[in-house]
């Protein structure tokens, strides 16, 4: 029997990821502080709907939501809600505070920073929507050895406790909360969870592939999914469960952001343009400054320059892509030799966010002196080798460079 064409493709990038390690989708978007140039999309977004993948589709563009929550945590530090050095125990309602080192406040800085002296190794992401985040720090596993804004340990937990914070502080749902304070006043159609996206945007979702080819996150079939957090403890999701501040992780802040690379790159311009974006003001430039600029460093001893959860590099190789961060952003090329932190080859220190999470890779890059930026993303990348000028993948260089 003859098979048509579309179904010859697909069934063939499905077996990709396994054995060549391409991408099931990729898509490319070169920005400068004014424009955005011509899109570079391959492969599909929806592999059994056989459809091809564009860059105004929405994908979980994991870590990268990190940097966007924290333009939202600047503006209400520019609103006087929030404030960078005090006791973070304040605006959680009740004390944090690491078991080996109770005489030492936590930051928010120090949490924007991963210096707060917590581990994934209690979880971050399963709390119930009726649950409460607090009950993940009374874990031992959840700390570390190192006093807080000691040590560097990249925690996805930092995320949920912030967004938490932001809830109490507003008495408002955070993903609507974003909504508010960033991504409507600077034009961004995305979404933390699928709640705040309409029914259209949900339909044009990315589909995230495991190592195997199968659909592992938004295989949402042309619809809006039916529930958009993690259910409650009786498998119900009534959002009115609901209470400011004691599930700030139901809605994914540390990586479920739905947005297109179209849509990333504005993000991208927003902080060229130094908080603002087609005359909109949504943060100072000063407040852009604090967040780019590097609260860490590496160097031996000082942190750890791989992510829970994955495997501990070998001595000697240049491996780490985490070497350098401000306040929810990477600081790339330190040209440190322990470190393989510059995907585009050239030295030039770019500020920004990558993503790693089911098989994508995600990044978003600015370079403020040129004032020009690049923002990516690759599905089906489970696996996947690693370039020949960094410790990040192959298809992030050449996603990162245009090749």
């Amino acid at each position: 029997m003859r098979l048509a064409l579309p179904v010859v493709l697909s069934t063939l990038l499905l077996a990709l990821p396994a054995a060549a390690h391409q991408p099931i989708a990729s898509v490319r978007v070169a920005f400068d502080r004014d424009s955005i140039g011509a899109a570079q999309t391959q492969g599909w977004a929806d592999v059994a709907a056989q459809r091809a993948v564009t860059a105004d589709d929405p994908v979980r563009i994991a870590s990268i939501s990190k940097l966007v929550l924290a333009i939202g945590v600047m503006r209400l530090v520019e609103e006087g809600k929030l404030d960078l050095h005090t006791d973070v125990s304040q605006y959680l309602g009740w004390e944090l505070r690491h078991p080996r080192f109770p005489q030492v406040p936590i930051t928010l800085q120090m949490m924007l920073s991963h210096q707060s002296g917590l581990t994934d190794d209690a979880g971050y992401w399963a709390t119930p929507l009726d649950g409460q985040i607090r009950d993940i720090v009374d874990d031992p596993r959840a700390w570390d050895e190192h006093a807080p804004g000691t040590w560097f340990r990249y925690t996805n937990l930092n995320s949920p406790l912030v967004a938490s914070m932001m809830e109490r502080v507003t008495g408002e749902r955070v993903d609507l909360l974003m909504q508010r304070l960033v991504l409507q006043p600077a034009g961004i159609n995305a979404c933390y969870g699928w709640e705040t996206c309409d029914e259209a945007t949900a339909a044009r979702a990315v589909v995230l592939y495991d190592k195997d080819g199968k659909p592992a996150v938004d295989d949402n079939q042309g619809k809006k999914p039916e529930c958009n957090v993690r259910r409650a403890t009786d498998g119900s999701c009534d959002l009115a469960l609901w209470q400011p501040g004691r599930n700030g992780g139901a809605f994914s802040p540390q990586g479920g952001l739905r947005i297109s690379a179209n849509a990333l790159a504005r993000v991208g311009q927003l902080l060229l343009g130094g908080g603002e974006i087609d005359g909109v003001r949504i943060i100072s430039d000063a407040s852009v400054k604090t967040m780019l600029t590097p609260q860490w460093v590496y160097a031996p001893g000082n942190g750890q320059t791989w992510e829970d959860g994955e495997p501990m590099p070998p001595p000697g190789v240049p491996h780490a892509t985490l070497c350098s961060y401000g306040q929810g952003t990477i600081i790339l090329a330190t040209g440190h030799p322990d470190c393989g932190d510059d995907p585009f080859g050239d030295g030039i220190a770019r500020v920004g966010h990558s993503g790693n999470a089911y098989g994508l890779r995600s990044g978003l890059w600015i370079d403020p002196a040129s004032g020009t930026g690049v923002a990516y993303f690759a599905t089906g990348m489970d696996g996947a080798p690693i370039g020949k000028r960094s410790a990040f993948t192959a298809e992030a260089e050449r996603l990162a460079t245009g090749e």
